[in-house]
């Protein structure tokens, strides 16, 4: 394998390929039958449509029933970050719960949402280790607050969102593991977007996820992040934050091509569509504190038909050096 860029992938691509060596073994039993099934689908539709506008039309570009998978996967993943956002009780408790509920797959399924991924997992084979991972990357959000370096939080992306890029490919369908470096990157890039944009947020939470020793380089203090004031030297960090956020994207788009054809359009409009946020973070002159960046649906509309014809004719260009170099 060859896809190697970074010396903080090698850790998650092992994560990645360990992981469906540990579920190997799984077998199912679901108790329902397909009225309820299909009920379930729908809850899960229901959810996607209500919290996630670019997700929603990224997987109406699916076949029916890989659209109803992507979009068991978004619900499961969506309960799983609300119970560590907005629970208000034991949360550990919680989340566990939840895991154990979702990974049982020979009881009955009470719950519509958890039958819809159960059987997700079982129409399309998805390693049930990869939930295991996005539960437990969810629930550092608990116990760790601050990041040290970019290594620390590319692995923390790996868990609550480079485990959805690896789970939506099984759903998709890939040519080979080469793939699974393109999934891990483009969860990466994904999750560094939703960090960029919400910093005033994640503050309110206690939560701080930008890299301490890239803070200390920009000069910037926690004093600064609390006062929530751009300043010169905030723009020029979110700039060297944007271009590393932009590179990533343009390091894995190209994986597309390693996609089965029919959901190469979704994965580059999901991708694609995430990007343009960061071009709205900037539009906002930096102000990640008092804004919330976000892509108008007409605007979205505008960017399909491009996104098609990168996606489906494979237009990505690939990076101009070797991949096989592992560099920081």
């Amino acid at each position: 394998m060859n896809e190697l860029i970074y010396s903080w992938e090698k850790i998650l691509n092992d994560m990645a390929i360990d992981a469906i060596h540990r579920s190997k073994s799984e077998t199912y039993s679901i108790k329902a039958n397909q009225k309820k099934i299909e009920l379930a689908y729908n809850r899960c539709t229901e959810i996607t449509k209500e919290h996630s506008k670019t997700f929603f039309m990224a997987s109406s570009l699916l076949p029916k029933q890989k659209r109803e998978a992507a979009r068991a996967l978004y619900a499961f993943c969506r309960v799983t970050d609300d119970l560590v956002d907005c629970g208000n009780h034991d949360l550990m408790s919680a989340l566990e719960l939840w895991r154990n509920q979702n990974h049982n797959s020979h009881e009955e399924q009470k719950d519509e949402l958890t039958l819809a991924w159960v059987d997700t997992r079982k129409r399309f084979n998805i390693p049930k280790h990869y939930g295991e991972q996005l539960i437990q990357g969810a629930s550092q959000d608990l116990t760790k607050t601050r990041y040290e370096n970019f290594d620390e939080l590319a692995q923390y992306c790996y868990g609550v969102a480079s485990t959805v890029g690896l789970m939506a490919m099984f759903i998709i369908g890939f040519k080979d593991e080469n793939a699974f470096p393109y999934a891990i990157r483009l969860g990466v890039a994904l999750q560094l977007t939703n960090i960029l944009r919400d910093v005033g947020e994640d503050w309110q939470r206690g939560r701080l996820y930008l890299p301490k020793n890239e803070m200390e380089r920009f000069n910037i203090t926690e004093k600064d992040i609390q006062s929530g004031i751009v300043t010169d030297k905030w723009r020029a960090f979110m700039r060297f934050q944007i271009e590393r956020n932009r590179r990533l994207y343009a390091e894995s788009l190209p994986g597309i091509e390693l996609l089965n054809k029919e959901g190469r359009f979704a994965i580059g409009a999901a991708g694609e569509l995430y990007q343009a946020i960061l071009g709205e973070i900037e539009a906002n002159d930096y102000d990640v504190f008092n804004k919330r960046a976000f892509v108008k649906n007409s605007m979205k509309l505008i960017k399909v038909p491009s996104i098609w014809l990168r996606s489906t004719f494979n237009l990505y260009p690939k990076p101009n050096y070797f991949v096989s170099k592992i560099t920081t």
